[in-house]
């Protein structure tokens, strides 16, 4: 899910989350799954500290596929947020990645 700071834009929900993952390798890449394209980038995370509950995260510019998804898909807007990450926090299971200037909040969910 995407989370706005806007409260007139709110919460925007995928239609099937499976189809938006990322997986992050111990090589320094991520790749994505967003709908219908795939991304990668280079990622660093410097892990949360006993005085923070969050972490810093930061993905490059992702290059990717770009091909034309069905009407209402997330791809173009989470590709355009995703280097605008800048930190991260595990809750209830799930990771949360706040963008830049309070610029909203990315939800992922572990693949079941």
């Amino acid at each position: 899910a995407i989370d706005s700071m806007d409260d007139a834009q709110g919460t925007t929900r995928p239609g099937d989350p499976s189809r938006y993952t990322v997986t992050f390798g111990a090589d320094g890449r991520a790749a994505f799954q967003l709908d219908c394209n795939r991304a990668s980038s280079e990622w660093k995370a410097t892990p949360a500290t006993a005085d923070a509950r969050s972490g810093q995260l930061i993905f490059s510019a992702l290059a990717g596929t770009r091909a034309m998804c069905a009407p209402g898909s997330l791809d173009q807007r989470l590709s355009g947020q995703l280097p605008y990450v800048r930190s991260y926090l595990f809750q209830n299971g799930q990771l949360h990645m706040s963008l830049l200037a309070d610029g909203g909040i990315l939800h992922w969910a572990p693949v079941q």
